[in-house]
């Protein structure tokens, strides 16, 4: 298999990284473009035998799978730069959240898919979310899954829930890490307690939760149950967060799903402008 990796920004680099580290790929069948070709030729220096190259042309051709690790406005260029290279035969994979299936397989004359990956996937753990245009054949859908195997859970999802699963899988790690980092900057704050050794105790303990959320079998509820006695101290605290943040991750998805729509609008418009579509 010859995977071309086109931008190795943040989750580009991540999922080169994965995949060589968990043997999935290796390095000598990765080749790399990226805006700044200094930063494709760094990565082939640390993995020797990866093939850095200056353009997306080059990247794309004769490769079978071709993952599009970029953001959506540089979707217009790269796309102008694909035109007649592509064949039938190659799969392209777009990790980009508001890029459509349908908008994909109208612009170029592959096969398509979307994957939404996670920083989970640095460690081979999480999950990864998968979508399928018309074009993908059975055989197409296990040789991909086979390889996200390695770094992750891949789970077939439906495209028009790619926002909110996206809120869960891929941003959450960060709305989690954030939360943790409040915990740990109050008991700073408050008590005195050295903050390396507050942050270990705590990322432990969410580690270990999410075992239990997962091996373990519980549900968020029977954990707090399990822990929270009643009248007692975790209890009280339990009802002030109820209290407090009542609201607030509502508040969040409404405020992800707005910018993913208009996200989606501004990408329209640019993927039915002349210039790339011919018209």
């Amino acid at each position: 298999m010859n995977v071309g990796f086109i931008g190795i920004g943040s989750m580009g680099s991540l999922l080169i990284e994965a995949f060589i580290g968990s043997g999935a790929l290796e390095p000598s069948q990765i080749t790399a473009s990226n805006r700044t070709f200094a930063k494709a030729e760094r990565l082939a220096y640390r993995h020797f035998g990866l093939r850095a190259v200056p353009t997306n042309r080059e990247a794309a051709e004769k490769r079978d799978m071709i993952f599009l690790c970029i953001k959506p406005h540089e979707y217009k260029n790269v796309i102008e730069d694909l035109r007649g290279v592509l064949e039938p035969h190659q799969l392209v994979i777009s990790i980009t959240s508001p890029v459509l299936l349908d908008q994909l397989e109208e612009l170029l004359p592959c096969k398509i898919a979307k994957v939404i990956p996670s920083i989970t996937n640095y460690l081979c753990c999480g999950s990864t979310l998968c979508m399928y245009g018309s074009r993908v054949t059975a055989a197409d859908r296990a040789q991909l899954n086979g390889l996200l195997a390695a770094i992750s859970e891949p789970l077939v999802i439906d495209e028009k829930h790619t926002r909110i699963v996206s809120d869960l899988s891929s941003c959450g790690p960060a709305f989690m890490a954030f939360v943790l980092q409040r915990f740990v900057d109050a008991a700073v704050e408050e008590t005195g307690i050295d903050r390396s050794e507050a942050l270990l105790i705590a990322s432990t303990m969410l580690l270990g939760t999410g075992q239990l959320l997962t091996e373990g079998g519980m549900t968020p509820e029977e954990l707090q149950a399990r822990v929270a006695v009643p009248g007692g101290i975790t209890a009280k605290a339990l009802a002030l967060l109820e209290r407090e943040l009542d609201g607030v991750f509502n508040a969040v998805i409404k405020t992800t799903h707005a910018k993913y729509r208009d996200d989606l609008e501004h990408l329209a418009v640019a993927l039915n402008s002349k210039e790339v579509n011919g018209s």
